[in-house]
């Protein structure tokens, strides 16, 4: 199977920048989920179940001619067994960004895919090291108004790539929407055709 446009059950506008990056024409549909951590969830069935609840969402949502698959992810930033979701205010980022500072915490993103012939998942694992980070950068990271939807209160696409020592993994997957994995689950041949005349508009 081989797909070249699909509903994106994300707002986040790193993942429309990716589908944009290898060629895939895509619209956008809500998908609001309870993102919860249940209890005794480990973070990787976490991503996995709230990627797996977005698609489904989108599913039922995009009911049109034609049956559209819908494409949706979830991305949870992990230290030392715990997830670190978008912060709550100010001191709960800076609190955040000074846990990760010197230390190197994995991003899990998993990305799922709800077709007529059901439901496909992949994970990305990859782990970020962080330079020591000082309290007065972590606050006047936060005045830049970038942290405050993130998860773990970072964008490695923005500003925070200066806090980066070393990525292991993928960085689109750090992004949000690792670019490997969501190329297995579409089809990489129409993927790679429709990259070769330019990006989807």
């Amino acid at each position: 199977m081989s797909l070249d446009f699909v509903f994106l059950a994300s707002g986040s506008p790193r993942r429309r920048e990716l589908l944009h990056q290898i060629g895939v024409s895509f619209r956008v549909l809500g998908a609001a989920v309870d993102e919860a951590v249940l209890a005794g969830e480990e973070p990787a069935e976490y991503v996995m179940r709230l990627a797996a609840a977005k698609a489904e969402a989108g599913w039922e949502r995009s009911r049109e001619p034609g049956d559209f698959p819908v494409l949706a992810a979830d991305t949870a930033v992990v230290l030392d067994g715990a997830i670190l979701g978008k912060p709550l205010d100010r001191q709960d980022a800076e609190g955040m960004l000074r846990r990760l500072s010197g230390r190197t915490h994995e991003v899990l993103t998993a990305v799922a895919l709800r077709t007529v012939d059901g439901l496909q998942s992949r994970l990305s694992r990859s782990e970020v090291t962080f330079r020591d980070i000082a309290a007065e950068e972590a606050r006047a990271y936060w005045e830049t108004g970038e942290p405050s939807d993130k998860a773990g209160a970072y964008a490695i696409q923005g500003r925070a790539a200066v806090f980066v020592a070393d990525l292991r993994g993928s960085y689109s997957g750090v992004m949000g929407l690792p670019l490997f994995e969501t190329a297995q689950l579409l089809g990489s041949s129409v993927i790679l055709s429709r990259h070769s005349r330019g990006p989807a508009r």
